[in-house]
Formats: C-alpha cells, sequence, structure tokens
C-alpha cells in the first residue's frame, strides 16, 4: 500500500451511510489501512444509469454464462467464515504482485473484524456448485465499490476476473445503485478498468467522462517516475 497513489489521506469519524458516500463522491475511498482510513485518489466509477455492455463486454459474459454470484455480510460470523477463502486472498494477491502483498492474517481481518474493517459485503462467484472467486466490498443503498477481488489461481489467465467483475456490475445496477467504483486508474496495468460505458473519473475537484484525457495523465506519470529512475 506504500506505492498507492493518493492526493489525501483521513481518518472518517463520522461512518453514516451519507457520509461515507459523500467522501466517495469527492475521490476518496476505503482502504485496509484501518477503520475509516480513506484515501483520496484517481478515483474511478460507472454510473450505472449510464452502464450498457459493449460487444466486447458480451463475448466475456458469454464465456462465464455459467458464473453465479451472491452477497454474503460482512463481518462474517465465527461459523461462516472459511480460512480458505483467507488463504485463496493471499495466494492470488502474491502471485499476481508480489510477496507479502496481502497476508492471510489481513484478509481475516477485513472479513471478520468489525472494529478494523471498513467492508461489509462478500461476493461470492460459483461454477458449477463450486466457489472459485471472491470480492469483498462495500456497499451503501447507493454504491457498490468493489474493492479486493480474487479467484482461483489455475484461473488468473482466463476470462474470470473480467467475467466476475461484468457480473458485479449487473448485480449492482440490478439493486439499483447509482454508482459502481472501481478503486483508481493510475498505471497501465489499469487500463482493462477503462472499458466500460458510463465510466468516470476524479481528479479531485470533479468528476470527469474524457477516458482519453486520463489515459494520458497516467502515461505523464508513468513518464517522470521513469526520469526519477
Amino acid at each position: 500500500m506504500s506505492n498507492y497513489y493518493k492526493t489525501d489521506q483521513i481518518t472518517l469519524t463520522n461512518l453514516s451511510q451519507d457520509s461515507i458516500e459523500e467522501k466517495y463522491s469527492q475521490g476518496y475511498v476505503f482502504t485496509r489501512l484501518g477503520k475509516g482510513v480513506m484515501n483520496q485518489t484517481r478515483s474511478l466509477r460507472i454510473d450505472l444509469e449510464k452502464f450498457e455492455l459493449t460487444s466486447e463486454n458480451k463475448r466475456i459474459l458469454k464465456h462465464n454464462e455459467d458464473l453465479t454470484v451472491t452477497e454474503g455480510q460482512i463481518p462474517m460470523t465465527f461459523d461462516e467464515y472459511d480460512w480458505e477463502i483467507s488463504k485463496l486472498a493471499k495466494e492470488f494477491y502474491e502471485t499476481k504482485f508480489g510477496s507479502k502483498t496481502f497476508t492471510t492474517n489481513k484478509a481475516r481481518e477485513l472479513l471478520t473484524n468489525p472494529f478494523k474493517s471498513n467492508y461489509n459485503y462478500l461476493l461470492t462467484y460459483k461454477l458449477e456448485n463450486k466457489e472459485v472467486g471472491y470480492v469483498i466490498t462495500f456497499q451503501t443503498e447507493k454504491i457498490l465499490h468493489y474493492a479486493y477481488p480474487f479467484y482461483q489461481i489455475d484461473m488468473i489467465n482466463s476470462n474470470l476476473g473480467m467475467g466476475m467483475m461484468l457480473k458485479a456490475i449487473l448485480h449492482s445496477k440490478n439493486k439499483d445503485q447509482k454508482y459502481f467504483y472501481l478503486g483508481s486508474a493510475t498505471k497501465p496495468a489499469d487500463k482493462y478498468k477503462l472499458q466500460f460505458r458510463g465510466l468516470e473519473w476524479s481528479n479531485g475537484r470533479a468528476w470527469r467522462e474524457n477516458i482519453e484525457e486520463l489515459k494520458e495523465i497516467i502515461l505523464n506519470d508513468i513518464a517522470l517516475e521513469e526520469k526519477k529512475d
């Protein structure tokens, strides 16, 4: 998390839905750093009223037509929690981003500890009645923050990751939520997030719809980092 792009960090003490939604509307997102800790970043969101599936979205959904998604509340009770979920989170993030990126203890904390976790719903994905992926999310009646997705390691090179995101977007739209938050866009690896209709990004002052402008900013950021090196 030390290299995470942010322009501000706060610890929100008023955790009412209205207060949290207001901060999200200002480009802040919840983090895993502690209760109420939010970073203001180059936040991305989809205005779900404007969202429509593209032909590429439909192609990916066709490849994942048997994938189902359900949601359960966090924190999980002792009986609900399965250590295999935390183990999968650790393995997934270490495979994608390197060692110690996401520990089993941190995953367990986010799933079970209401005094340290900011997240309140876990999305569970199944194929042929087998659980293959999860997403730790924060939700209110109006928003869904798609925070920490992870899934079976042997499916990393498949379309499962994007299939999960698309199923979650449709799930959120079906719940009549207004915005679907995708985290931040600050590096080339975030390019996959920029394909959705209804996408907006925050510069800390306003939400903008010009995605080409965002791509140029990301490329300029990369060039500046390379000069520093």
